[in-house]
């Protein structure tokens, strides 16, 4: 009987992660998930976690078989239930966009949390590549839109264009529901959503931060590959939806500005695909 497990992960283990070769031969069930708990930082190139009631870890869930459950079981040290574990192997529910599943989920038992320091994002790959002085955003909404960082005086903090950006295996769905209608976010999918790569700073991710709504909860910051002219670099920052709800019909100045901002710099076929999209699902026609 072959059995299979749902594992998730949320440190080094993840995609494009020093430890992500044990999951080679894993199968991905999703790239965007999550699972309540408290993520702390080790100081020891890894992190940890413990279980929450109302804090959230970001990270990816697979399926593995019997004999890669058990490497990672040692990986992680763990050897038992009962026995003197590095970390516990427990089941508890994993959020992804599309379902709850049961998954085993590999913490720091409690009383071993002393003195470590809590990771605020919860997301392993945020905490390490933020605190860069400059790093690559992908903006595939209106933020490629220039016009309205004129508006909003920070025009001068998104001038480094590196070019097309190409985000495989997601969609582009209005999710989030604003007062005046949808906006923009990325979804699983088999699909793939082009945008605009900038090199940013640290004052451009502040603006960011305010701009996308990331202290109340309706943007989260998440780092994917992006493929940039023919080459793949592996942690690019881009703004997910938090909370995501049936797609609802973006106004039509956001529709403009997303048009306004792709075109020149998506091609030609992804361009015409975001007018036919907007008029298929919400009957928009923009003109610029």
């Amino acid at each position: 009987m072959n059995s299979r497990y749902k594992v998730f992960v949320y440190g080094t283990l993840r995609e494009h992660e020093s430890n992500h070769y044990f999951l080679k031969e894993a199968s991905f069930l999703a790239r965007q998930c999550w699972t309540y708990g408290v993520l702390y930082e080790t100081g020891l190139g890894y992190p940890a976690m413990i279980p929450s009631k109302d804090k959230k870890v970001y990270g990816e869930l697979y399926e593995v078989n019997a004999k890669q459950l058990k490497e990672i079981d040692l990986f992680e040290g763990y050897f038992g239930d009962g026995r003197k574990n590095l970390y516990n192997r427990i089941t508890q529910p994993v959020y992804t966009e599309k379902e709850c599943v049961e998954a085993f989920v590999y913490v720091l038992p409690a009383s071993d949390k002393e003195e470590l320091q809590g990771i605020e994002s919860g997301d392993w790959k945020c905490h390490q590549f933020l605190k860069h002085e400059k790093l690559l955003y992908f903006a595939y909404g209106s933020c490629m839109d220039h016009e309205r960082f004129e508006l909003a005086g920070v025009g001068h903090l998104f001038t480094k264009i590196v070019g097309c950006g190409t985000a495989e295996n997601y969609s582009l769905a209005y999710t989030h529901k604003a007062i005046d209608g949808g906006r923009a976010d990325l979804v699983e999918s088999n699909q793939l959503v082009q945008g605009k790569v900038f090199e940013i700073n640290q004052e451009a991710i502040i603006y960011l931060y305010k701009r996308e709504g990331v202290k109340s909860c309706m943007y989260r910051p998440a780092f994917i590959p992006i493929q940039i002219n023919g080459e793949v670099v592996k942690n690019v920052l881009v703004f997910l939806v938090v909370e995501k709800a049936e797609e609802i019909a973006p106004p039509d100045h956001y529709a403009r500005e997303i048009l306004r901002g792709a075109k020149g710099i998506v091609s030609k076929t992804y361009y015409k695909k975001l007018e036919e999209e907007l008029f298929k699902k919400f009957q928009l026609k923009i003109t610029l």
